[in-house]
């Protein structure tokens, strides 16, 4: 899924669009003890109360596609039989009508959620029926080709309220306040089946995490059956070894800066698409031999690149590329250069020994405190 399509999917929570049929919740203590269930029609629930529910589902829907955002396959193994993608299927299409379907969904979700607090499990299914599009992009909205119908699951973490005092407006005073279990935005969810191409796609599904560099793996691999992405964390590292691995005693200052200004370009041209640019096994190696990479060396790249990242795993530019920042780092000192002025810093040898070396311009600071930058002949 792109942004576009998960956009689209995002604008229906809300009460003029309002797709959801129903909506059932789970409340789990940390010793993994069902403590109450609910089962309503979403649209009996008071308006107050709606509100809440679809902040908490656009959260589940929110981040950084490659990030928080993460389109799953499934194995095919897993569209078997009794595999987890027949089971979301059979749930979906009971309309969570089915007690049983749900206890079950439920306490797979309890045996693999690694949380050892408070948590509520949110469980919705809607219709959405999606409007054709004319050629100029514009929504026909009485040109319907599909209905999309889906589960959006949110696993929401409940916290006590912290303790204070509080005024009661009742008996005019200030006194305790009463201390409430409080549901937080989710820390986990996922959308069944994938809206791509803006329409159903049941061979996948849109992982939820608000950690970025932590993923439910035991939940991931049983519940949902799918393989347990790389974190963009771990995308970065394994880009700067296989870099490092690749130039080797090659790997230079200005060899490194080159691979930057390379990967920064390529992102730009790519900000105006949908979907995130992917880089493949052979997109790396040809980044790698552009910024001067020495052949003999990216004879084991494919080989070396299974190991670090995996076969068939691609790498978001995003996540690799220090968009925001380029830094250098010593021992003693880090030095942190806009990404699109790396033209400033360069290397120099003087009297045998390498420096770095930083064209200043007229505004310098030094903890905050201006200084002057003019040569002491003309101070």
């Amino acid at each position: 899924m792109n942004k576009k399509e998960i956009s689209e999917i995002k604008k229906q929570f809300t009460p003029a669009n309002c797709a959801i049929t129903r909506i059932c919740g789970c409340y789990v203590d940390g010793e993994k003890n069902i403590k109450t269930k609910t089962k309503d029609a979403f649209l009996s629930l008071p308006e107050e109360e709606m509100f809440k529910y679809f902040d908490l589902f656009k959260k589940t829907l929110s981040g950084s596609i490659g990030k928080n955002l993460f389109d799953m396959e499934f194995p095919l193994e897993q569209e078997m039989g009794g595999g987890s993608q027949k089971f979301l299927l059979k749930l979906r299409d009971s309309k969570l009508t089915d007690d049983a379907l749900l206890d079950e969904f439920y306490q797979k979700i309890i045996d693999f959620y690694n949380y050892g607090e408070n948590y509520y499990i949110i469980l919705i299914h809607a219709n959405y029926d999606v409007p054709g599009k004319s050629s100029d992009g514009e929504e026909m909205f009485d040109a319907s080709d599909e209905v999309y119908e889906f589960l959006l699951c949110s696993i929401c973490p409940v916290k006590l309220s912290k303790a204070g005092l509080c005024y009661n407006s009742e008996t005019n005073s200030i006194e305790d306040r009463i201390r409430d279990w409080i549901v937080e935005m989710p820390d986990t969810g996922f959308l069944f089946p994938a809206f791509s191409d803006r329409s159903t796609d049941i061979h996948g599904l849109l992982y939820y995490s608000k950690n970025a560099k932590e993923f439910q793996s035991e939940l991931i691999d049983n519940v949902l059956g799918c393989r347990t992405p790389m974190a963009a964390q771990d995308q970065k590292s394994a880009f700067q070894s296989l870099v490092s691995d690749a130039l080797g005693e090659d790997c230079s200052f200005d060899t490194v800066k080159t691979l930057h200004d390379n990967l920064t370009e390529m992102i730009a041209e790519h900000k105006d698409e949908p979907e995130p640019l992917k880089l493949d096994k052979t997109d790396v190696k040809k980044l790698l031999s552009r910024s001067g990479a020495n052949e003999e060396k990216l004879e084991t790249f494919d080989r070396e690149f299974d190991a670090a990242a995996g076969e068939k795993t691609s790498l978001l530019a995003s996540n690799v590329a220090g968009t925001r920042t380029f830094e250098v780092k010593t021992p003693d000192v880090v030095i942190k250069v806009n990404p699109e002025r790396t033209d400033l810093i360069e290397t120099r040898w003087i009297d045998g020994i390498p420096y770095l070396v930083i064209q200043a311009s007229d505004s310098v600071e030094v903890n905050g405190i201006p200084v002057s930058n003019r040569k002491a002949d003309e101070a």
